[in-house]
């Protein structure tokens, strides 16, 4: 039989972008292809693009990347050129039109017909599959598509629809599958975590979902994503303070936090009730690590609007914060319903000073941590040292922990009691306990 061509798969975006390559990828390979990921230089005969059209950013990173393989198909590198994911789902025709050296487009949510344009077939039998482009030891959970909010900057339930829940026995299969291949943290990930159930149950089964997958052997982390602040389920602290095994991580997106703000981004909440939240989270899971993103610049966003927000940063005082600055993004409420009358160098200087603070505020979070014995899991080695994370800490946006290497070997994958020897303004620097 003849060898399957290779091909080189390259993903744009979020970590929910990433689940659905590394399904693809399992199916490829089920085919016969050897399927190559995020390649410095992909060098397959056939190439395919996972885009992402969040902001404009992304969405210029995705272009560029097509265009660059493009060129290589008109150059007689690259057999056959295909695009899936957030942007071609928005802009399929129009991409379609404008680079005609893609041999085809595919949405977010039909990219198995790729397969079958390949000349094999889609198996359902892998459906809980994939090929894990994390290191082994961890993995990222997805449970759910869409959303049903309607915030006002943003473009994603244009392009991903409603909210849709996974299944939840279908959820705790996943997990227990990954188990087997020796998988122990779990992130898991969503659009909006805290409405899962709702669009199938009528109420919001997260709290029970996370509690069966807390109970399952092998689970040794668990970590959540995405929680929207209002009609938070309070539930899921008490699930949070029991099980162990769940981290004391929390990333909820808060964005803003003065009035004006939360109702011009049509956010459903209102500064006191953020305030509340913030505290109830704290006291009812003590020692919990907070993530957040805030944005600047947002329409009509006045200097008492960013002075608030900037005072909000510095009591609430997140372990874990990003920020970015507004744009204007076709088809969604603020871009049909406000002007961006925000300059950029405002937007720009707005930003720099509320990620000023927090590298601050997080500097002495994490000096804080000096003394103190943790767990740690090492992820890889990088130069000098072992690069680890302890439970406060997401793969990839978070920050690690180093070992040095003299000091021994260590496992990768493997759990070992640190104890922090010193930090700088992020990362934390460790010996591993005899």
């Amino acid at each position: 039989m003849k060898p399957r061509p290779s091909i080189d798969l390259i993903t744009l975006g979020c970590s929910k972008n990433l689940v659905d390559s590394e399904q693809l990828m399992r199916q490829l390979e089920a085919c016969g292809y050897r399927v190559t990921h995020d390649a410095p230089r992909p060098r397959g005969e056939i190439a395919v693009v996972n885009t992402c059209g969040f902001i404009g950013d992304a969405k210029e990173e995705s272009i560029a990347m097509i265009l660059q393989l493009a060129e290589a198909k008109e150059a007689g590198t690259l057999r056959k050129l295909f695009v899936m994911g957030c942007l071609s789902e928005r802009y399929l025709r129009e991409l379609a039109l404008e680079i005609p050296q893609v041999d085809k487009f595919y949405g977010k949510f039909n990219w198995k017909e790729l397969i079958a344009d390949l000349g094999s077939a889609y198996r359902p039998d892998l459906q809980l599959e994939r090929t894990l482009t994390t290191p082994p030891h961890y993995a990222y959970v997805k449970i759910s598509e869409g959303c049903n909010r309607r915030c006002s900057y943003c473009a994603i339930p244009l392009i991903t629809g409603r909210h849709v829940s996974r299944p939840l026995e279908e959820i705790v299969r996943e997990v227990q599958h990954l188990t087997t291949r020796g998988v122990k943290e779990f992130q898991l990930i969503a659009q909006e975590l805290t409405y899962y159930g709702v669009d199938s149950s009528r109420k919001q089964l997260l709290a029970e979902l996370v509690e069966r997958l807390a109970d399952l052997p092998g689970v040794e982390w668990l970590r959540l994503h995405y929680a929207y602040p209002a009609h938070f389920p309070t539930e899921l602290l008490r699930v949070m303070r029991e099980r162990p095994n769940i981290c004391n991580y929390l990333d909820i997106a808060l964005q803003h936090i003065s009035d004006h703000m939360l109702t011009q981004m049509r956010r459903g909440v209102t500064r006191a009730e953020t305030y509340a939240l913030l505290e109830h989270i704290r006291r009812e899971v003590p020692g919990i690590h907070l993530r957040t993103t805030l944005m600047v610049g947002h329409p009509d966003e006045t200097p008492e609007d960013f002075e608030q927000l900037t005072e909000f940063v510095r009591t609430a005082r997140f372990e874990r914060m990003g920020a970015f600055a507004y744009s204007h993004e076709e088809g969604t409420y603020a871009a049909r319903h406000y002007r961006d009358n925000v300059p950029d160098e405002v937007k720009q200087a707005r930003l720099d000073r509320l990620m000023t603070l927090q590298q601050g505020i997080a500097a002495e979070i994490a000096a804080q941590k000096v003394g103190q014995t943790l767990r740690v899991i090492v992820d890889r080695p990088e130069g000098d040292y072992y690069i680890g994370r302890t439970q406060y800490d997401s793969p990839e946006v978070d920050p690690e922990v180093l070992l040095e290497r003299g000091r021994g070997k260590l496992e990768i994958g493997r759990f070992y009691d640190v104890q922090i020897c010193k930090s700088d303004d992020f990362d934390l620097f460790g010996q591993v306990l005899d």
